[in-house]
């Protein structure tokens, strides 16, 4: 078995994505200026990930580690978890992402066979669980970067629901009913209801937006784009209230955050590495055209004050790695200057994933550049891989913590 292949990811073309980041890291041209949203590394069943082996031959990564999970997962891992545990991405994040929560590993197996049960389709479009995992997740911001993440501490929700006007409404029911009965009126409102507390908010900030006289670190900026982008006529999406009920979250690059099951989360704006469990459990809350199941969406919400933990990147000059506490995933990230080298034996499949930079990587009789437009690797026990900067280069490295 080769130890050591390029690796090909799957374009996901969701609206919200930019037209350019991903098009440039693959280059590749993008004439028609379709949304290029994220990048997949990994062996879930909608990525559609290959290797290319050194006889010529392109085989899904999924289908070359079924071949031989034992020698190519290692025995630990392959005994854990049956195959890869985790899924790879990049993105570009242009407009913001619907709110979404996602289950516990042992909820979302139970709810996926109540759905496998009930015969809803895998691809059905009111589909909430697309398989019998949990999606705990990490991101490494790789420019400035925005997100809701979870709810505000209580003092601090209180000051934004007495500053917003039309969020009165909201004040007794979260004194009397705590988060769980807050969230529970904002996602069960009638739509008229919702209609009439928001447009006259929208009315006031969106004159405010258009002439950028509002800051990123305010519900009300991201409260206006969301008016913009999701807004169909008769329906303002209720998703603008979690705006204002969960922090805003600026990473610098570099930095990263963690979260787990039950934590609601949104993206907001920038770019990118994001590693998780592999699943595509998810489970919306506004700010979305997709189904919405509030009865589920609560059932799963981690509905209590959350204290936003900014991982910055732990080790030295040249490694880091980003912890996680979950079994599934561990990322490490090297910043390599021209002419540095890196020794690495891999006790599980491995990803290596180039952002900057050009670097090359050789096991045994194998040798592959990573550049622009070529920018993955997949790395298997027994190998001894090493990596060679040709430039100043960030690489990325998936792995699972033993």
């Amino acid at each position: 078995m080769q130890k050591l292949a390029l690796l090909k990811g799957d374009v996901k073309h969701y609206d919200w994505g930019g037209v350019s980041f991903i098009p440039a890291l693959l280059q590749v041209e993008n004439p028609q200026m379709k949304p290029f949203a994220e990048y997949w590394m990994g062996v879930h069943p909608a990525a559609n990930c290959t290797l290319e082996l050194n006889d010529g031959r392109e085989v899904l990564l999924r289908d070359y580690i079924r071949m031989n999970p034992d020698a190519l997962l290692g025995t630990a891992v392959n005994a854990a978890f049956g195959q890869m545990p985790y899924l790879l991405k990049v993105l570009d994040v242009k407009d913001m992402l619907s709110i979404q929560v996602h289950p516990s590993k042992a909820q979302a197996a139970l709810d996926f066979e109540a759905e496998n049960q009930k015969g809803t389709p895998l691809n059905a479009p009111d589909r909430n669980y697309k398989d019998a995992n949990h999606k705990p997740e990490l991101m490494v911001a790789l420019s400035g970067f925005y997100l809701l993440h979870g709810f505000k501490p209580e003092k601090q929700l209180l000051q934004t629901l007495e500053a917003v006007p039309e969020l009165h409404v909201f004040i007794p029911v979260f004194k009397t009913e705590g988060y769980k009965g807050l969230y529970k009126m904002a996602m069960e409102l009638p739509q008229e209801e919702v209609n009439e507390l928001l447009q006259p908010l929208i009315n006031r900030i969106i004159p405010l937006y258009l002439q950028e006289k509002l800051d990123k670190s305010s519900g009300d900026f991201w409260a206006a784009r969301a008016a913009q982008i999701f807004i169909q006529p008769g329906s303002i999406d209720r998703g603008i209230f979690s705006i204002y009920f969960f922090n805003i979250v600026h990473l610098k690059t570099g930095e990263a955050i963690f979260q787990d099951a039950g934590v609601p989360h949104a993206y907001l704006e920038g770019y990118n590495v994001e590693i998780m469990a592999s699943s595509d459990n998810v489970l919306r809350g506004g700010l979305t055209s997709k189904h919405i199941d509030t009865v589920e969406l609560l059932k799963h919400t981690k509905c209590e004050a959350t204290h936003p933990q900014v991982i910055p990147a732990r080790g030295d000059k040249k490694e880091k790695v980003y912890p996680a506490p979950v079994p599934d995933f561990e990322l490490h990230s090297y910043d390599l200057k021209t002419g540095d080298e890196l020794v690495l034996e891999p006790a599980t499949a491995e990803l290596f994933l180039l952002t900057d930079g050009e670097a090359e990587l050789s096991a045994d009789d194998t040798r592959i550049v990573l550049k622009a437009g070529s920018i993955a690797a997949a790395g298997f026990p027994g190998a001894v891989i090493k990596i060679l900067a040709g430039a100043p280069s960030r690489i990325f490295r998936a792995t699972v913590p033993l």
